[in-house]
């Protein structure tokens, strides 16, 4: 189960990328990436906390 939600967390990150790319020379590019990535690990985290974990 835990390789399943570190894959499904790396998909996350590398897709939430370019898909909110902002236009180039903005300056904004790095730190727009590590906002939506960590959003997405959050997120990630929150479905694995409540659908997959066994306590």
């Amino acid at each position: 189960m835990n390789r399943i939600t570190s894959l499904l967390s790396a998909f996350l990150v590398l897709a939430a990328n370019p898909a909110f790319a902002n236009e180039p020379g903005g300056g904004y590019e790095g730190i727009t990436g590590l906002y939506y990535g960590t959003i997405a690990l959050i997120l990630a985290y929150g479905v694995y906390d409540i659908f997959f974990k066994k306590s």
